[in-house]
C-alpha cells in the first residue's frame, strides 16, 4: 500500500464499519476483476458524494462512505478496502489487497468520472456551464422560485397532506431525502432530510434515461429527425446489417433487440465485464462504443427488455447531431432543455471520453426534477414556449408494443398495467435505482418527486405515499 499523508487521507478500518458491511462480501465475486470494479464504483460514489451532492455543504468522505456506500450490500464495499482523498486534485482513490487502485476525478460541471486504471486524467476537456438564468429568488415560478407555493389551489386538505408527508419521512428504512408535491402547478408540500434542500443535486440513477428521451424530443421538435426514422448509427449501416432496421422509437421503447446482458448487482457474475448493462458504472470504457458495438439478438420492436444499450445509443445520436451543428455537446442539455425550464442544478456525468452516462450517473435536485415533470405534464410547453413536440408526452406514456405488461413507454415507466394499486392508470414516471421517482399524474394535474437511496421495499412504500397524497386533494381534474 502506498504511503498517504494525513491531510489527504481517510482510512476506514474494518472495526469502524463491521456492523454495516458484514454481508457485502456475500454479493461480489472474489476475483481481481470483481474487486477492482467494486473499488472503481466506490471511488465514483465517494467523489460524487463529496463534490457533487456535497457542493452546498461539506460532506466528509467517512460520511459519504457510511451513508451512501457501505450500508448497501449491492455496492460490495469490502473489509479489505480503504481509500484516500486528494482534496487539491478533487480525486477519490480506493485501494484493496492485490488490486490496481481505482480513482474517480471531479471535473467541475461534468461531475465525477472513473479514470482508466493507471491514468490520472480524463481524455476530454471539461467545459464550464455558466449560469445564464437570473437569481431564482427574483424570477416568477415556474422558471424561478417566486410564487411557487401560493396561492394554494382549491381542494387541498392541508392537515391530511401534512400527515401524508410526515408519514413518508417517518419511514426511516426508506431513507427519503427529498419529497415534493406539485398540484395544479403549485408546490403544495415538501420535506427534506437534514442536510438536503430543494436545490441539492442527488444521484438520480435511471431517471436520467428520461432526460435522454427529452433531449431526443428537443431534436425532433427542431426537425433533425423523426422517431420513425432508422437510428442514425454509422456502425449499423453495413451491407446486410440487421441493425439497420432499428428505429429511433425502438430505442426509446427499449425494444432494439440488441444482445446486451443485464446481470444486476447481486449475481455471481455481476461484477464482471460480462455484465454489459452495469459495466458502464464500474469500468472506464467508452460507453457509447460499448452500446452500439453489440450484435442483434432478437428482431427489433418485438420485446421490451430493460437494457442500457438503447438509451446510450440515443445518447450517441444526441452527441453526433449536436456536434454536426458545430455546437458544444457538453453544454447542450443545459441550454436546450434545462435553462428553458429554470432547472439550475442538474449535473450530468460523463465517461473518460466525454460521453454522458445518463443511464445512471446523473444528479438533479428535487425542484429541478419537479420542473422536468411539469414540462411533461404540460405536454412539452413551458410558459408559452414549445420545447417538446405537442404529442411527445402521449408518446412516452403509451405502452411499448413489445411490453405485454403495459408497464413501459418511451424511457418512462407506466401504470397502464396497474403496477401501483393506489395510483391512477394514466400515471407515468421517470424511475431510478433505489427509489428515485418523478411521477406525473395527468388526471390529477400532479407531479410527485421522491429522492434518496432506499435500501428495501420501495415499491410498496411509494404506492402508499402516493395514495395518501391523492386522498388529500380533490379528485381527478
Amino acid at each position: 500500500m502506498s504511503p498517504r499523508s494525513t491531510s489527504t487521507t481517510r482510512i476506514l478500518s474494518l472495526m469502524y464499519l463491521c456492523t454495516t458491511i458484514c454481508s457485502c462480501t456475500l454479493v461480489a465475486q472474489d476475483s481481481t476483476e470483481a474487486r477492482e470494479h467494486a473499488a472503481a464504483m466506490a471511488a465514483h460514489h465517494l467523489c460524487a458524494g463529496m463534490w457533487v451532492v456535497g457542493r452546498d455543504y461539506q460532506r466528509s468522505a467517512e460520511q459519504v462512505l457510511a451513508e451512501d456506500i457501505a450500508r448497501f450490500p449491492d455496492f460490495a464495499w469490502r473489509d479489505e478496502f480503504d481509500f484516500e482523498i486528494d482534496g487539491r486534485a478533487r480525486r477519490a482513490t480506493v485501494h484493496g489487497d492485490g488490486i490496481t487502485p481505482r480513482s474517480a476525478q471531479y471535473n467541475g460541471d461534468q461531475g465525477c468520472t472513473i479514470l482508466p486504471a493507471g491514468e490520472d486524467n480524463v481524455y476530454f476537456t471539461p467545459v464550464d456551464i455558466p449560469t445564464v438564468l437570473p437569481d431564482p429568488t427574483t424570477q416568477p415560478w415556474p422558471t424561478g422560485d417566486v410564487g411557487a407555493h401560493a396561492p394554494i389551489p382549491d381542494g387541498v386538505d392541508q392537515p391530511k397532506l401534512t400527515a401524508a408527508l410526515e408519514w413518508a419521512m417517518a419511514q426511516e428504512d426508506q431513507n427519503t431525502r427529498a419529497l415534493v408535491i406539485a398540484y395544479e402547478g403549485k408546490i403544495i408540500g415538501e420535506r427534506y432530510a437534514p442536510g438536503f434542500t430543494k436545490n441539492t443535486p442527488q444521484i438520480s440513477w435511471s431517471m436520467g434515461k428520461s432526460i435522454t428521451a427529452a433531449l431526443i424530443g428537443v431534436l425532433v421538435e427542431q426537425g433533425h429527425f423523426y422517431i420513425d426514422d432508422p437510428a442514425p448509427v454509422e456502425e449499423w449501416q453495413g451491407a446486410d446489417d440487421p441493425r439497420a432496421e432499428i428505429r429511433i422509437k425502438h430505442l426509446l421503447r427499449m425494444s432494439s433487440g440488441l444482445d446486451f446482458q443485464n446481470w444486476g448487482l447481486n449475481r455471481p457474475n455481476s461484477w464482471s465485464n460480462e455484465n454489459e448493462h452495469f459495466r458502464i458504472y464500474f469500468d472506464a470504457i467508452n460507453v457509447f462504443e460499448h452500446a452500439v458495438n453489440q450484435p442483434l439478438d432478437i428482431a427489433p420492436n418485438t420485446q421490451f427488455r430493460y437494457r442500457n444499450s438503447d438509451p446510450l445509443t440515443l445518447g450517441k445520436v444526441v452527441r453526433e447531431t449536436v456536434e454536426s451543428m458545430d455546437e458544444e455537446y457538453l453544454t447542450f442539455p443545459q441550454w436546450a432543455l434545462f435553462n428553458r425550464i429554470g432547472a439550475r442544478n442538474f449535473v450530468l456525468e460523463t465517461d473518460a471520453y466525454g460521453n454522458f452516462i445518463m443511464t445512471g450517473y446523473d444528479f438533479g435536485s428535487a425542484w429541478d426534477w419537479t420542473r422536468f415533470g411539469l414540462l411533461h405534464l404540460w405536454n412539452g410547453e413551458w410558459e408559452g414556449e414549445r420545447i417538446l413536440p405537442d404529442w411527445w408526452s402521449e408518446f412516452v406514456s403509451t405502452p411499448a408494443p413489445g411490453d405485454k405488461n403495459l408497464g413501459y413507454g418511451g424511457l418512462f415507466w407506466l401504470n397502464r398495467g396497474g403496477a401501483m394499486s393506489r395510483v391512477p392508470e394514466d400515471a407515468y414516471w421517470a424511475a431510478g435505482y433505489m427509489g428515485q421517482r418523478t411521477l406525473i399524474i395527468p388526471s390529477y394535474n400532479m407531479v410527485i418527486v421522491r429522492l434518496g437511496p432506499s435500501p428495501s421495499g420501495f415499491g410498496t412504500f411509494f404506492n402508499e405515499v402516493v395514495g395518501r397524497v391523492l386522498a388529500a386533494v380533490a379528485g381527478p381534474r
